[in-house]
This record gives structure tokens, C-alpha cells and sequence, in this order.
């Protein structure tokens, strides 16, 4: 995978999100310390679990990582 999950989860940002991948855009892009670079799987959980405070369940990044796996 070339693209970062960073970058792909930028497109689904919305300023009004309608859905938890959105809302989990929009958290993430203001998240300085998330690994932008990242596209490892188990690095990402990781950061999530320990610092990601805004994320309601992991059941959100885990569907947002099925669908970059998909794509990218």
C-alpha cells in the first residue's frame, strides 16, 4: 500500500459528518500526533487505543480500514 490511511481517510472529512467514518475524518485530521505516514495495521490500533480519546469504539476504524485496504 503506498497511499498512508492518513491521506485516505482525509476524503471522507466533512464539516457537518453524517456517519462515524466521517466523524472519525474529522478527528483524526485534528489529531497532531497521529502517524500520518502509517499504513500498518496493528501501529494505527495501537495509537488509537492508547491516545485516541475521540474515537468511540474501534469498530469505526476498523470498518474505515476495510474499506482503505479495498480501495488502496
Amino acid at each position: 500500500m503506498s497511499k498512508s490511511f492518513y491521506h485516505y481517510i482525509l476524503k471522507h472529512r466533512n464539516p457537518k459528518p453524517k456517519d462515524p467514518i466521517q466523524k472519525l475524518a474529522n478527528d483524526i485530521f485534528n489529531d497532531i500526533g497521529f502517524p500520518k505516514a502509517s499504513t500498518d495495521y496493528y501501529e494505527l490500533t495501537n495509537y488509537l487505543e492508547l491516545n485516541g480519546y475521540y474515537i468511540d469504539t474501534m469498530d469505526t476504524f476498523d470498518r474505515a480500514w476495510q474499506n482503505y485496504e479495498e480501495e488502496v
